[in-house]
């Protein structure tokens, strides 16, 4: 027969309401008592029924996490990451990809949180960057936690974790700088995502400050795609004064280029250097290896999940210590391959390219 909680509060001689406190890792249960009632669990090898839980209360353990976002290994990341979370707290995770450009997105995600009871969302770009879903959100009175760029330190009421895209990109265009590079393309990404003028304003804030002009003709337009890539290194390096590196603003579109680069004949790192952004695979499945900023996706979605499951328990536990409502992460400058010294200001272009 299997092991019920009846068995596990027979073990550690206590409460079935303790034992389901203890499991739910509710914050006023005594230290001691956690242990004695986790050491009955482990010995009797007892797993919880979290669906049967959901149903037995008015309080759901379940959260979904929604995206829109084309980036798989972005994605894969972030399930990942909330999962590991939800599993360590005794959460259910629902996940469900929605278009941000639909007309209803509303009436949407309003019908998700009603109809699948879950307790909270957690809410990637651009969602997490839309006014709409957050008062949506706000209205119907759920928990939700935003991965949003920026460095709005204690200025917002949401929430969030903030991803310091625009210190990232500075780092990245001060590291091509320092290697001599004075004319540097820039590959804008989607820009229904924040995080695209926060890193173009890094670029230009390092250039800014070596007393660098930005050239707006070696600025492009584009998506965060492999494709898009592709088609804003051809331009650039198709130009007389073609630039000696380019900044792209993530990895896929850094991936595109150095494969532009190579139809071109041009060589990388010796006439273009090319960096990315993320330190997704695609960083370390080209070759050379980008240079990029390290953006650790797993870590921000546990984090943001973390924050979120204590927001949920405050609401039930008034009185229990309030949880910090935000985190901030700095991406981290990873030197690969990919980025060196310039060593030819002339760009020989294949002709039959």
């Amino acid at each position: 027969m299997s092991v019920t909680i009846n068995d596990v509060a027979r073990q550690a001689g206590v409460s079935m309401k303790t034992v389901s406190r203890v499991i739910n890792n509710e914050p006023t249960v005594k230290k001691e008592t956690f242990d004695r009632v986790t050491a009955a669990v482990k010995a009797l090898n007892y797993q919880p029924n979290h669906a049967a839980r959901n149903l037995a209360g008015t309080r759901s353990y379940s959260i979904a996490f929604v995206y829109d976002n084309p980036n798989a290994y972005y994605v894969i990341d972030m399930q990942n990451g909330i999962l590991s979370e939800c599993r360590r707290q005794g959460y259910e995770l629902l996940i469900h990809p929605y278009n941000h450009q639909s007309e209803n997105i509303a009436e949407e995600l309003t019908n998700l949180v009603r109809h699948s009871r879950v307790s909270g969302l957690v809410l990637t770009p651009p969602f997490s960057e839309m006014p709409l879903v957050c008062k949506t959100l706000e209205s119907i009175g759920i928990n939700f936690v935003r991965i949003i760029s920026g460095t709005e330190k204690g200025k917002h009421a949401h929430t969030c974790i903030f991803v310091d895209d625009h210190a990232a990109a500075y780092n990245l265009t001060q590291h091509l700088i320092e290697l001599g590079h004075q004319r540097i393309g820039f590959l804008c990404g989607g820009e229904e995502h924040r995080s695209t003028p926060e890193r173009r304003q890094g670029y230009e804030a390092a250039l800014a400050d070596n007393q660098i002009k930005v050239d707006k003709k070696l600025v492009l337009e584009g998506e965060y795609s492999f494709d898009s890539g592709v088609k804003g290194a051809k331009k650039l390096l198709s130009r007389k004064d073609a630039p000696t590196a380019i900044f792209a603003s993530n990895d896929e579109m850094a991936a595109g280029a150095l494969f532009a680069a190579r139809l071109m004949g041009v060589s990388v790192p010796e006439q273009v250097s090319i960096v990315g952004f993320e330190d997704s695979p695609f960083s370390r499945q080209t070759w050379p290896q980008l240079t990029t900023a390290h953006q650790p996706n797993k870590l921000i979605a546990q984090q943001a999940t973390g924050l979120l499951i204590s927001k949920i328990r405050e609401q039930m536990h008034p009185n229990a210590k309030q949880a910090p409502t935000q985190r901030h992460f700095i991406p981290e400058l990873v030197v690969r391959e990919s980025s060196a010294t310039p060593r030819s200001n002339a760009l020989t272009i294949d002709s039959n390219a």
